[in-house]
């Protein structure tokens, strides 16, 4: 049994992905569950095997204790967390081979505040990884791409748990950005390059000490262009996770 937890920014598209990958998990004949941990969705593409909102929503947040949306939001986020061990029995009673987990729509609720980190320990002792999304409309341009390579050294040194690295809505951008992106993501040097290219003065010395400083640290973001659309790219991604997950075995045994 494992877990992988998907995460981005707003409308990196989370939910499509946990939706359209678990399709395709099942197409394969694996056996994969699918966990909501956004207390704020209205609308999902797919129907959660075990969701947050049986015990809390945002809206009943903003009801109970006056809060607006964004209060509300950051509170219901933290309320997950008491939730934690009712959610790991759903789990366990499922047995999956892998869970699939949608984090809330905004990253930093989840990512960067004490109740993110402590669901992530304490949600089952199942071997566990995590998916960071980059935007392919968003991280098309350098100055952009170099923010999320930031943001995913960010959650990555914020959890310390296997990540891989995908890259989202391929189907919606030229091939040749998606093909630029994914040379970024591996040529340090090119990206460096695009950047002397696009940007000019304080914003490219920014964006270039970023990139150093995040190489020097050894850490490498290879991504993974895939579509929720057209499922492109998700045998790929499934082969990362099993050698991240799995130690290289397949989920289903």
């Amino acid at each position: 049994m494992r877990l992988v937890f998907v995460v981005g920014m707003a409308g990196s598209g989370k939910s499509c992905l946990t939706g359209a990958f678990s399709e395709w998990l099942r197409q394969q004949e694996q056996d994969v569950v699918t966990v909501n941990l956004d207390p704020g969705a209205l609308d999902l593409p797919y129907e959660p095997d075990v969701d947050v909102r049986n015990y809390v929503t945002v809206l009943d947040v903003m009801e109970r204790y006056g809060l607006g949306p964004n209060g509300a939001m950051i509170a219901a986020a933290d309320m997950i967390a008491t939730f934690v061990k009712r959610l790991e029995v759903e789990l366990e009673a499922l047995e999956p081979d892998l869970a699939i987990v949608d984090t809330p729509g905004q990253m930093e609720v989840f990512a960067f505040r004490p109740s993110g980190l402590y669901i992530v320990e304490n949600l089952t002792n199942w071997p566990k990884a995590l998916i960071y999304l980059f935007d392919a409309c968003f991280s098309r341009e350098p100055g952009n791409f170099v923010a999320n390579v930031f943001l995913a050294s960010a959650v990555y040194y914020r959890f310390f748990i296997p990540q891989a690295h995908v890259l989202t809505k391929c189907d919606l951008v030229e091939r040749e950005d998606v093909k630029s992106m994914v040379r970024w993501s591996s040529r340090p040097k090119e990206l460096l390059d695009a950047l002397e290219r696009s940007l000019i003065g304080d914003r490219r010395l920014i964006a270039r000490d970023l990139v150093r400083a995040v190489c020097q640290t050894g850490a490498s973001f290879p991504l993974i262009p895939v579509s929720s659309t057209t499922y492109e790219g998700f045998l790929n991604l499934n082969m990362v996770l099993e050698r991240l997950v799995a130690a290289g075995d397949r989920y289903t045994f």
